[in-house]
């Protein structure tokens, strides 16, 4: 039997407010590759998701993403240079070492999805 490909799986990112959910994201780093009728695809390097204008509380509330970076210290720290938790009034958490062996944090977007960014900890730089 021939072995089937996969390019790539992609996450529909809920969006109470679909332009203040877009200006975070780029805000973020992420460029908006297109957008049309309440749907963006966004992307940072190979990473990338689509935001849709869909709210419903009990999903958003309950969705979670996670972020796998080099270096989750400089990451947190480019979060709270750039002020992005105080301009969109969401919460950041401080780094941990996590005993599944990660370093990582956590950024609500303006909408309630809850972002996990972390590092492994035997990764250069997140030692």
């Amino acid at each position: 039997m021939q072995k089937l490909k996969m390019q790539e799986i992609k996450a529909f990112v809920p969006a109470k407010n679909f332009e203040i959910s877009l200006a975070f994201y780029q805000d973020l780093g992420f460029e908006l590759v297109f957008s049309n009728d309440g749907y963006a695809h966004l992307k940072y390097e190979h990473c990338s998701f689509m935001l849709q204008e869909f709210y419903v509380a009990d999903h958003t509330n309950n969705f979670m993403m996670h972020i796998l970076v080099d270096d989750a210290a400089v990451w947190h720290q480019f979060i709270v240079s750039s002020g992005i938790a105080e301009k969109y009034q969401v919460r950041l958490t401080s780094v941990v070492e996590q005993p599944y062996g990660m370093r990582d944090f956590t950024l609500t977007d303006p909408s309630g999805v809850l972002w996990f960014i972390g590092a492994d900890m035997d990764e250069a730089g997140d030692a």
